[in-house]
């Protein structure tokens, strides 16, 4: 299928759409979930979904999608809700209440799932499709509620830009400023719970903390301030969002929710391996950098001490015994130190048998090895 006949697809713009929607609400509401260090919460909230998706179908008889939606938000908000009274109001850790409101709720989601699968509805078809997400399904009404969900999220997020990012980073500080911080959090969390619901029909139950998480974690490696990091989060959601859907599209018979899912996730992995100055490849450069400029100074010190030792300042130090005292080879340390002119060559004392050649500081070394040892606080000889 060409790119002019995807475009002209019905089902297709309806997924790519909703995908894109998905992809933004979860890059800006994400962030913050993640730099308030509860990246479980999407999770939670996701599978505390399950509940409400029955409930709206019960009370509608038919799978209305905004009486759907709606059970999801209000079961998701609540669980979330509820994990913030279990933590703040008992001895119970933050990954501890998650847990127990993730799978309580999501065992009664289960519950109400088979006993509507035992009515003989003939509405209940496809249902179970919220577990992981049925994009094609996706109707233009339903981007309607999803578009208008986005929308209400997004004017909360700029209308309280400044209060969000104080209580992300330090909620104690924005307390003592009189801010309503447990609101704030009440709010954010509810913000989540939309996403979630925004994401349910594209991608699912199981597969919906990914895309709350993933979209920020990458856009944290390559961002140090906020204002960017969201921006960043968001465009990396609706690129991967757009990306899985049309992946899909030209991919028949592969899902599109887990698509859209490993979009995103191969960004974070990429992120994770190649941001500049938090990547693994750069940490890795790094390190290898220390441990070889540790190398060169232990060298160019133990050259220093021994002259030290033996009140000479161009005492000759043989290859074999320098070799011997680091158990190891130093021939390319000290080929590097003489490059930098803080050591030389020079020929062996004329009593030595066999006139092999020996290292010697330079006054240059001389000064270097004796301002790294004073860094270091070490008493000279």
């Amino acid at each position: 299928m060409s790119p002019l006949e995807l475009l002209h697809d019905y089902t297709i713009r309806n997924v790519a759409i909703g995908a894109a929607l998905l992809g933004l609400i979860s890059g800006v509401l994400g962030s913050f979930a993640v730099l308030r260090k509860q990246s479980l919460l999407g999770d939670t909230m996701s599978h505390a979904a399950l509940p409400g998706v029955c409930i709206g179908f019960i009370i509608a008889g038919a799978r209305e999608m905004g009486i759907i939606l709606l059970g999801a938000l209000t079961t998701g908000a609540l669980a979330a809700l509820v994990m913030l009274l279990l933590t703040r109001n008992s001895r119970l850790k933050t990954d501890a209440g998650l847990g127990i409101t993730l799978s309580t709720s999501f065992a009664l989601g289960v519950v109400l799932l088979t006993h509507i699968q035992n009515m003989n509805n003939a509405a209940q078809g496809g249902l179970d499709a919220f577990l992981f997400g049925q994009a094609a399904a996706t109707l233009r009404s339903d981007l309607w509620i999803m578009g208008g969900i986005t929308l209400v999220a997004l004017v909360l997020v700029s209308a309280l830009w400044k209060e969000f990012k104080l209580v992300s980073f330090d909620p104690e500080f924005a307390a003592s400023l009189g801010m309503p911080v447990m609101w704030l959090e009440v709010i954010l969390t509810v913000m989540i719970a939309l996403a979630v619901v925004v994401g349910l029909q594209m991608v699912g139950v199981v597969l919906m903390a990914a895309m709350i998480i993933a979209p920020a974690v990458a856009a944290r490696q390559w961002s140090r301030r906020l204002e960017g990091m969201v921006m960043l989060a968001a465009v990396i959601g609706v690129s991967g969002g757009v990306f899985g859907a049309v992946l899909s599209a030209l991919s028949r018979g592969l899902a599109t929710g887990p698509l859209i899912i490993l979009s995103v996730s191969s960004v974070v992995m990429v992120s994770l391996l190649l941001a500049p100055g938090r990547g693994f490849v750069w940490e890795g450069v790094r390190l290898w950098r220390g441990r070889r400029r540790l190398r060169y100074q232990q060298v160019l010190t133990t050259l220093y001490r021994l002259a030290m030792h033996h009140a000479d300042p161009v005492f000759r130090s043989e290859q074999g015994m320098l070799d011997t005292y680091h158990g190891h080879r130093t021939r390319t340390a000290l080929r590097q130190l003489q490059k930098r002119g803080l050591v030389e060559w020079r020929s062996a004392p004329p009593d030595e048998p066999g006139g092999a050649k020996h290292w010697v500081l330079t006054t240059t070394g001389h000064e270097e090895a004796k301002r790294i040892l004073d860094s270091l606080g070490r008493e000279e000889f």
